[in-house]
């Protein structure tokens, strides 16, 4: 199924996603990496609120390359960061701000998809080395967060999209998981094909 959605999108709505659906989305998009996702549970462990709300938006693996033009921030290139090294934070993250989805590329692991299950949230995987494509579903900057203190790649873009995508839903919100799904079947043809060989 294909799917055009709006932020902030319902927890119903996410529900009714599953693994091998496409998605484009509209609306707020928000960069996080490694260091955004620790600063942002730091905050919120402490008791602190972000400079923004996440609920029901996109939270996207990425570190842009941005531009600034005539005073306003210009998105050069966007493509999405490998989401693997998000995995040691993403299932705290998902619980402390209830995103929608997760966008980022080459899957994630258990703990998320236990919280997306649980929280109900998406992962969304946009194709890797398309960056200039991801761009082009980027309509403006809204805001730019934490700059000065993480850096160009590092901080929070706030982005208003346009049916940016298509993302691939791999991890669903009933706890089904493509990529784990297509490793493990690779892992079994495998270790067939070595038996055999023996």
């Amino acid at each position: 199924m294909e799917y055009h959605l709006e932020t902030p999108v319902e927890e119903g709505v996410l529900r009714r996603l599953r693994v091998g659906d496409l998605v484009f989305l509209s609306g707020t998009i928000v960069t996080a990496r490694d260091e955004a996702h620790r600063k942002a549970l730091e905050i919120h462990e402490r008791g602190g609120r972000l400079p923004l709300d996440l609920r029901g938006g996109g939270v996207y693996h990425c570190g842009p390359v941005m531009r600034r033009v005539g005073g306003e921030w210009r998105v050069v290139a966007a493509g999405p960061t490998t989401s693997a090294r998000m995995e040691i934070f993403e299932d705290r993250f998902i619980e402390a701000f209830r995103p929608a989805m997760i966008i980022g590329k080459g899957g994630m692991g258990e703990r998320t998809t236990r919280a997306c299950e649980r929280f109900g949230c998406v992962y969304g995987y946009l194709t890797g080395g398309a960056a200039v494509l991801a761009a082009d579903g980027i309509r403006r900057v809204r805001a730019v967060y934490w700059l000065e203190e993480l850096g160009m790649p590092e901080c929070l873009w706030v982005f208003e999209v346009e049916d940016f995508g298509p993302m691939l839903i791999t991890i669903d919100s009933h706890g089904d998981n493509l990529t784990e799904e297509v490793r493990k079947r690779v892992m079994e043809k495998k270790e067939r094909i070595l038996k055999a060989l023996r």
